[in-house]
């Protein structure tokens, strides 16, 4: 079910961006978001520091998490298709690289105020449960680390795949080029 709907985000954002890229840039951001905070939730349940358990609970918190990150990453990934469009438009030289981090550098408040707003939240959250011995414990202890990880997973993650595949993409494509060519 979890590779089936991977697949399904790899082909929605493929349908609204016209690219792969995009949809796959988009998938390992989320990989990484769930591994990180998995990983942060069995050493901090081992060391004792919170209790969480894998149950449904968690299931929603890393179904949560898989959410806020897609949704981040495609609002960049949004404001990168309407700034190729508008240099398209004005006849403007095309550096997708630079179009990519103009994107990110115009919706990095927004990525910040939208994860601190949340943060309050869930730290508030965390901090009332807090070896309550309530499920709530872990479900917060897990959104936190989340969105952490949601958020520079976005800047970090998604958006440099991007460019990396546009230039593997005109590599394979000077490559195929040069072989037409001998």
């Amino acid at each position: 079910a979890l590779a089936l709907a991977l697949f399904a985000i790899v082909i929605y954002v493929r349908i609204r961006f016209h690219e792969y890229k995009f949809g796959i840039a988009g998938v390992a951001a989320l990989i990484h978001d769930v591994l990180v905070t998995l990983g942060f939730v069995v050493v901090a349940n081992y060391l004792g520091i919170v209790d969480a358990e894998i149950d449904l609970s968690m299931i929603a918190a890393f179904l949560t998490i898989i959410g806020y990150s897609i949704n981040d990453t495609i609002v960049i990934f949004d404001r990168v298709r309407e700034n190729l469009s508008d240099a398209k438009r004005l006849g403007d030289k095309i550096d997708r690289a630079a179009i990519l981090n103009r994107s990110v550098n115009q919706t990095l408040s927004r990525t910040i105020l939208t994860t601190a707003t949340v943060m309050l939240v869930v730290i508030a959250q965390f901090a009332v449960n807090f070896h309550a011995g309530t499920a709530l414990e872990g479900f917060s202890f897990a959104l936190l680390i989340g969105m952490i990880s949601g958020t520079y997973s976005t800047v970090f993650i998604a958006a440099p795949i991007v460019p990396w595949l546009w230039d593997r993409e005109r590599e394979d494509g000077l490559s195929c080029g040069a072989s037409k060519l001998m």
